[in-house]
Formats: C-alpha cells, sequence, structure tokens
C-alpha cells in the first residue's frame, strides 16, 4: 500500500544482537498511552440506529489505485455493501494518500466543517499522525464496530498503535504488511538475510541491486529498515524527532548507504520510481532482489503468471519493519454512518477472509483467526502456495511518524541531486 501514507568506504555494518521488536515493556506502556488517552467526543449511538441512518447514503472511499486485486477486491465490496446495507460505494483512486489529507486540511480551513469530499481514507503512517494532531479525524469509533471484536489486538499490537502513535479508536484496522524481500531461487539461492549481508551481496554483485527512490513509500520504508539495524539503541526512534536524534541516529545510515550506493544498480545515481519497477526488473533478470509490503506479493505475482514458480519470499533473520493499514474517517464527512457501516464490513471476517486469499487479493488478516468460530476460520484456512514467505520472521513496529519526512528530506538532500 501506498501510505502516507529517507546513501565510498570500507565500512562495517553493526547489527544489533538482540531482536529488533520493541521490548514487551515499551508495546505495553504505549498500548497504555492509547488507553489512558482522552479520546475525541462521540455521540453514543446503536448500531442498529448506524445501519438505518446508513442506508441510501454514498461513501466516497479514497483508497490507492496501484492494484487491479486491489481495485477488484473493493469493487467487490462495494458490490455487497450495497445489497445488504443499502450504502453505495464509490472508490475515489488515489496516487498519494497525503493529497488526501491536504484536501481536508484545506476544507476545514475553508469553514467546510460539514458535507466534505473524503468519506472514508485508507492510512496510516505519518498521514495519520497528522490528522490527529490537526483533528481532522472523526471518532474514536473503531472499537464500537462489531466486527471489531475479532481484531488480534494483544497478538498483532500496532493494530492500535500506529507508527508509535496510539490509534484510540480514530481509525480501523484493515490489514497487516511486512517488509518482505523475494527473488528467483535459480539465480539468488541464498539470499542475505541483514542489512549487512545486502552490502557484502551488492558488491559481490554490481549493479543488481537497488531500492525504490524516496519518497516512494517502499524505498522510504528500505530506508527505515536499514535505521532500525543500524542502532542498536533504538529509543529514539519511538519518540517524535528532533534535529538532535535525526543527527545522532542517522549517522550510522547514511554511513551504510554511503558505501551501498556505489555497489547499486546504475551506481547509486538513478533509482527506481516504485516497486513494480524493481519487481519487472528483477523478473527480467536486471537485478537479483526485488521488495515488497505485501508478503504474499511474489505468491500473487506467481499465481497471475507474472513472475516465475521459482521465485520465494523472505525476511531477514532480525525481523523486518511491520505495520497495519487503516481505516479513517474525516472530521467533515456528512455520511459518517455509511462510512462506519462499510469500514464495519471490512474488518468482519467474510471480508477480511476473501482480502486474505492469494486469489483475490492476499492481504494478510488483522484478526485473530485461531478465535474465529469454525465457519468463519475456515475462510482462512488454504495451502500454502509458491512464493509465500516460508519462514515468517519478526515484525519491527515502524519508527515514530514523524520520522518520514526527516529521513525523506535528508535522504533527498543527500542523493537526489
Amino acid at each position: 500500500m501506498k501510505t502516507s501514507k529517507k546513501p565510498a568506504s570500507n565500512f562495517t555494518a553493526t547489527v544489533p544482537s538482540t531482536p529488533a521488536n520493541l521490548s514487551r515493556r515499551q508495546t505495553l506502556a504505549l498500548l497504555g498511552a492509547g488507553l489512558s488517552s482522552p479520546l475525541f467526543a462521540q455521540t453514543a449511538t446503536t448500531w442498529p440506529a448506524i445501519e438505518a441512518k446508513a442506508r441510501g447514503q454514498t461513501v466516497y472511499f479514497n483508497a490507492w489505485a496501484g492494484s487491479e486485486r486491489i481495485n477488484a477486491y473493493l469493487q467487490w465490496a462495494a458490490t455487497e455493501v450495497q445489497s445488504r446495507y443499502g450504502v453505495k460505494l464509490e472508490h475515489v483512486k488515489i496516487t498519494e494518500t497525503a493529497e488526501v489529507v491536504k484536501r481536508v486540511r484545506t476544507e476545514k480551513a475553508a469553514g467546510k466543517v460539514t458535507n466534505g469530499t473524503v468519506d472514508l481514507i485508507w492510512i496510516n503512517g505519518e498521514n495519520f499522525l497528522n490528522m490527529k494532531r490537526e483533528a481532522l479525524l472523526f471518532g474514536p469509533f473503531a472499537e464500537s464496530l462489531p466486527s471489531f471484536k475479532y481484531v488480534d489486538v494483544l497478538g498483532k499490537p500496532t493494530t492500535k498503535i500506529d507508527f508509535s502513535e496510539p490509534v484510540e479508536g480514530l481509525e480501523a484496522p484493515w490489514g497487516m504488511a511486512q517488509l518482505t524481500f523475494f527473488a528467483d531461487r535459480k539465480r539468488v539461492p541464498n539470499p542475505p538475510r541483514s542489512m549487512a549481508a545486502l552490502l557484502a551481496f551488492a558488491k559481490a554483485n554490481e549493479g543488481r541491486i537497488t531500492y525504490p527512490r524516496p519518497p516512494n513509500f517502499h524505498g522510504t520504508t528500505f530506508v527505515k529498515q536499514a535505521l532500525v539495524e543500524l542502532n542498536t539503541d533504538r529509543t529514539a526512534l519511538y519518540q517524535p524527532v528532533t534535529p538532535d536524534t535525526l543527527v545522532k541516529a542517522g549517522a550510522p545510515l547514511w554511513a551504510y548507504l554511503d558505501a551501498l550506493h556505489p555497489h547499486l544498480w546504475r551506481a547509486g545515481k538513478q533509482f527506481p520510481q516504485n516497486s513494480a519497477a524493481v519487481r519487472q526488473m528483477m523478473s527480467d533478470g536486471e537485478l537479483m532482489i526485488a521488495l515488497t509490503f505485501n508478503p504474499n506479493e511474489a505468491a500473487n505475482e506467481i499465481a497471475a503468471k507474472r513472475l516465475a514458480d521459482s521465485v520465494y519470499s523472505y525476511q531477514f533473520s532480525g525481523g523486518t519493519l511491520g505495520n497495519t493499514h487503516f481505516l479513517a474517517i474525516p472530521f467533515n464527512s456528512g455520511v459518517k454512518e455509511g462510512a462506519q457501516v462499510v469500514a464495519n464490513f471490512l474488518l468482519s471476517p467474510e471480508a477480511q477472509g476473501r482480502k486474505a486469499d492469494i486469489a483475490q487479493w492476499g492481504d494478510p488478516t488483522v484478526l485473530a483467526v485461531d478465535k474465529l468460530p469454525a465457519a468463519e476460520r475456515a475462510r482462512f484456512a488454504s495451502a500454502p502456495l509458491p512464493g509465500q514467505v516460508e519462514q515468517v520472521m519478526p515484525a519491527i513496529p515502524e519508527p515514530h511518524g514523524s520520522w518520514v519526512d526527516a529521513l525523506e528530506k535528508e535522504w533527498i538532500k543527500r542523493y537526489a541531486s
């Protein structure tokens, strides 16, 4: 998903010996912050009343449109909510979530506090952080949705903590994501499983590795992965960024990228625009490794006959960045009932099961599947498919959302010229 949603020397990366995810104490502290912080006021309304008022409403859902599978899934959802609840769902196809945030901000500044142009938005990370801070969101509503009872809030704490920012019911979890790499086993039988190993691999295979150019989401994610691996003390990464912490935590990152870039595709002087371009170059044999934030992407592409069935997916041994993507309702939507009905349906076991299906989308669920009723659990039962991650590694929580813009600006200043 596009959210929001930042590189010659003899350099040896220092990789922490402990797992890269937050400690249990840190995770519980963040969860506690989300539970204890004051919530935005919302008038209590029964769910049947919400459904009744939603009937006849049209919901404009602003969501990334860069995937035919995702677009087809949303068309299916639109058909279902229309027939079941009388709600018309219009997919407003976007490329940059930040542009939608800007639109809502502009409407607020212009005094348009009702009947805004955005009713539901696919969001997470710094975009959520900005909308929350600027009071651009309706809620809390998420934990009042009937389907929320199935969410795995303990096993998947990022369903309540978005890039280290407590969600506080202002967005409903929709899907899981984790940085994943994939390669063709015929060309790369033993892939690099850390940033340090990737540097050595790039040196041994000149020009055959690259990553998308930030501020592309996948490019920024690659940079953040290096940031967390190269900092043994990550405390500052889970707090709002400051000039001092950017300098201190950024020092090993920029040293690493300085060492890596000369060995990349086109000597690190040019970068592909997005992960789809990297995937195609890997498929064509120009590159040896591609990256994605959907652990099932390679399996999707193999099923669609766009990748060879010898392609496999893997994650770094110490873990890779993982997060939850969400659905939020702007403060000035005129159809908040319809938006909640749509969000509730998209969170249901039926819709989540279809979304998790490789044949449909292959987006990992936010639900606790093992706690679902047997009939609902069966929706998620499927045999492993070629291209799926063979061994899932720990998900490293994202740095605080404020780091994204700071890293991207610094990356552009250093490398975009």
